[in-house]
């Protein structure tokens, strides 16, 4: 784990091998689209490890084969998973095989070409947000206009315990987030050098989505 300057102490970068590995085969254009969507999978699940480094736990009482023992459990009500749709299930779903009790909720929005602000299309999550840890998830903080759209919204549905996990940030994106939303700290697996004119990230991997499904 790496967190960067003062400045950006909201951002959390995760630089163990084995993520930063699997990010470079996702970045090479020749890597198959089953094989991106594998290796989503798998650096999903290691990203989730770092995103809930601070849950809250408590004790339960158990017996093992040997003996009785307080054993330490999480604490609280489920947590919630948020994705930003479309390109978000491809994080969701690695998060999940992790951590199969949670709770799922949905954020459509679409980026509009010309004017690169995000457009809502569907909203659908969990009850009680207020009470549960809300994890936002969408592989590419670009400009970060979805994501702070995609906060506001879970925001106003009551959370108030949001993480946010991507795959990749640009400088741009944190910039956009902290100032929105100071309170939301941003777990990825790398800060890239900026944005194209058409918002994505350089030097990047492509759209997320459509290397995750094929559609380009």
């Amino acid at each position: 784990m790496t967190n960067t300057t003062d400045d950006l102490a909201h951002l959390t970068i995760v630089d163990h091998p084995l993520v930063q590995h699997k990010l470079t085969l996702m970045r090479d254009k020749a890597t198959s689209t089953a094989g991106f969507r594998q290796l989503l999978r798998e650096i999903s699940q290691l990203l989730a490890y770092e995103v809930t480094r601070s849950m809250p736990m408590t004790t339960t009482r158990i017996e093992t084969p040997l003996m009785e023992m307080d054993a330490p459990v999480l604490d609280g009500k489920k947590m919630a998973l948020i994705s930003i749709l479309r390109a978000g299930n491809g994080l969701l779903d690695g998060v999940l095989e992790l951590i199969p009790s949670a709770r799922v909720g949905f954020v459509g929005l679409y980026r509009d070409e010309e004017t690169l602000q995000p457009v809502q299309y569907y909203f659908k999550v969990p009850l009680e947000l207020s009470d549960r840890l809300v994890i936002a998830v969408d592989p590419m903080l670009a400009t970060g206009n979805s994501s702070v759209a995609a906060i506001d919204l879970l925001k106003k549905a009551g959370a108030t315990n949001l993480r946010f996990l991507c795959l990749l940030a640009s400088p741009e994106g944190v910039a956009r987030m902290k100032e929105a939303h100071p309170d939301v700290q941003i777990v990825t697996a790398a800060l890239d050098e900026g944005l194209t004119d058409k918002g994505y990230i350089y030097p990047g991997l492509g759209d997320a989505g459509d290397r995750m499904f094929g559609t380009k």
